[in-house]
This record gives structure tokens, sequence and C-alpha cells, in this order.
């Protein structure tokens, strides 16, 4: 077992999974098939539904949004690392 803390083996930080990006071909292949049949069915739903739909859909489709935090480059990771320590120790300096 590996206690290290550090990744060894297994996929690299960014590589596709292989598996899902084949289900998403096969979904997306599917979709474009029954496009028609959706369509009359999404038609037949009331209006509450067709939003459900649409919200569910859309959870599959699109991005979930990043955390404020998650949008920052190295450099600004850093300089809001610094920023922070710099207002602890004013605060600490204040504190005593």
């Amino acid at each position: 077992m590996n206690n290290t803390g550090k990744k060894y083996g297994g996929r690299e930080k960014g590589t596709p999974n292989k598996t899902t990006e084949q289900l998403r071909s096969l979904f997306a292949v599917f979709l474009e098939n029954n496009i028609d049949t959706l369509q009359a069915d999404f038609d037949q739903l009331e209006a509450k539904e067709r939003l459900m739909f649409i919200e569910r859909v859309a959870k599959l489709v699109l991005p979930a949004p990043l955390h404020p935090l998650e949008r920052l480059t190295d450099e600004e990771y850093k300089e809001l690392i610094i920023q922070l320590k710099k207002e602890y120790y004013e605060y600490k300096t204040k504190k005593d």
C-alpha cells in the first residue's frame, strides 16, 4: 500500500477516461438516431416537466461552474497566499 501521498501508476492528471469517452460517444449516436422520437416525447410533456427535463440534461451537458479559487493561475494563487500571510501577520500584531 502506498502511504507516501505520491501517485504511482494509473492515469496521469488530465488524461481522459476512455470508458467515459466511449459512453459519451455511444450516447451521442443514440441521441442522433432517436432525435425525432425524443422531440415528439418532449413536445408532449407539460411545461413544468419540460423545464425539469432541460435542467437535468443541462447538468449532463454543461460543465459545472468552477469555484473561484479553481480559476486562479499559479501566479495568482501564490499572490493570494502572500496576501493572506500578510493580513494574518497584521492581524496577529494588532491582537498582541
